[in-house]
């Protein structure tokens, strides 16, 4: 059925390539023979041709059958080798399962025993990688890895000398903490320079070098100072203690070293009062600004009432007026005025002493003013503040809380620098007016006085 199908395709391919010739000879040819016989010549080329190609496809057809012959015997003898490794395979399961079982009875209680070592020393090498010993004593942890590595291993079991050196490391560990040692080692200075110098190590608290506090990374193995320094009373306890050979000496460690040293470097990056000041911004140096005046302002009034108030206490204990001090003055007009009657002298020394009521209490208004809107300034910053922390939360969210509380203490600031400004302010207005107010008392004490006198010579 197939070489049916096979002919007729080929008829029919020759056919019309014979159409084909025919129709392209037509084009050339000028009689009905020159037609024929090109019609002759095209169909012996053509089966010519096709004999050759049969041939061709037979030859072919002969190649892939002893191909696909080669490969159902290879495909027989890979079966029989594939039958083969299975049965080696489940015996060797079965002898696996055999030595597994024949170990867990001869292991007996050490099985669990080996557990508890592989804890231990897993808890053990997880507190040195974290410990600021191993920035001295490096290279302690591969050890007792290797010794979690085979204790974790079915078919190895670790010696005597292994198991001593865990014992050995923990001890070591516990009395390294204890002592405070000096030791040569590099590290990165705070311009980022690689040192070679000594370092004090404390315990497993802190590490030190000229008088500078040190970190140490577990990851990288890298010691560094820290950027930013404790108080100068630390760094020179720091330096006293390193150069010191006996005795005690007081200083300041971390107590969180071994957890990392986390509380050192919190306390140090607390901002100082001058960066505090810095946060409150323009609002914050607006109000010490206006600090800064009422201080000037309050000092410069109670230079000249102490100096008025000196002038006017002597000019009490004399008899002659003297016209360098407002109470002076005062009894000038009186003496000036001496004619008149206690009515119009009384509004005579009234008049002068309206006169002299402003020198006294000259600033005394500003200083109150300043009192009063200094804290409205910090509320002011308060609010800018926090609308600018508002706007942070809306762009990056809320996931991290340190973001906002330190949005939210710069905010504050502004408010903390205007009741800083605003409380001495209020103090120093109380203090210089009761100078003025006592002033402006004897001013009018003495008026008063004196149109006593008026009245009872009259």
């Amino acid at each position: 059925m197939n070489t049916m199908i096979k002919r007729l395709f080929n008829t029919v391919f020759i056919a019309s390539i014979a159409l084909s010739s025919v129709s392209y000879a037509a084009n050339k040819a000028t009689t009905v023979d020159e037609l024929l016989e090109m019609v002759r010549s095209a169909k012996i080329s053509e089966s010519k041709e096709h004999r050759l190609r049969e041939k061709s496809f037979k030859a072919a057809k002969s190649q892939q059958q002893n191909l696909l012959a080669k490969v159902k015997s290879e495909k027989n003898v890979q079966e029989r080798k594939s039958e083969t490794l299975e049965k080696v395979f489940a015996n060797n399961d079965l002898k696996i399962k055999a030595l597994e079982e024949q170990l867990k009875k001869r292991l007996g209680t050490l099985k669990e025993l080996f557990g508890h070592l592989t804890s231990a020393a897993g808890d053990v090498v997880s507190r040195m990688d974290q410990s600021i010993v191993s920035a001295q004593i490096t290279g302690r942890s591969e050890p007792l890895e290797a010794l979690i590595k085979k204790m974790s291993n079915n078919t190895r079991l670790p010696s005597i000398e292994e198991i001593e050196l865990l014992w050995f490391e923990i001890h070591r560990e516990m009395a390294e903490a204890g002592k405070t040692v000096n030791f040569n080692a590099e590290y990165i200075s705070a311009d980022g320079e690689k040192v070679n110098g000594q370092i004090l190590r404390i315990g497993n608290f802190n590490l030190m070098s000229d008088g500078e506090y040190l970190s140490y990374s577990p990851r990288e193995g890298v010691i560094s100072a820290l950027p930013r320094q404790p108080a100068s009373k630390y760094t020179s306890a720091a330096a006293e203690l390193q150069s010191s050979t006996n005795g005690y000496v007081k200083i300041g460690i971390d107590p969180t070293g071994p957890s990392g040293g986390g509380l050192l470097k919190a306390l140090i990056d607390t901002p100082t009062l001058v960066e505090k000041w810095h946060q409150g911004g323009e609002i914050g140096y607006i109000i010490s600004a206006i600090g800064v005046v009422a201080i000037l302002l309050a000092l410069w009034r109670f230079i000249v009432l102490f100096g008025m108030s000196s002038k006017v206490n002597t000019q009490l204990k004399t008899s002659s007026a003297n016209d360098n001090n407002p109470l002076g003055r005062v009894l000038l007009v009186g003496e000036q005025n001496a004619n008149l009657d206690a009515e119009s002298m009384e509004l005579k020394l009234h008049e002068s002493i309206l006169k002299e009521r402003p020198k006294i209490e000259i600033g005394l208004s500003l200083l109150k003013i300043i009192a009063m809107v200094a804290p409205l300034g910090g509320l002011l910053g308060t609010v800018t503040g926090m609308i600018v922390v508002f706007q942070q939360i809306t762009i990056f969210g809320a996931g991290d809380p340190k973001m906002m509380a330190g949005g939210i203490s710069q905010a504050l600031v502004t408010t903390v620098l205007g009741l800083v400004v605003a409380i001495p302010t209020v103090l120093m207005h109380t203090w210089i007016n009761g100078y003025a107010q006592r002033i402006l008392h004897i001013l009018d004490e003495q008026s008063l006085g004196i149109v006593a006198d008026r009245v009872e010579k009259s």
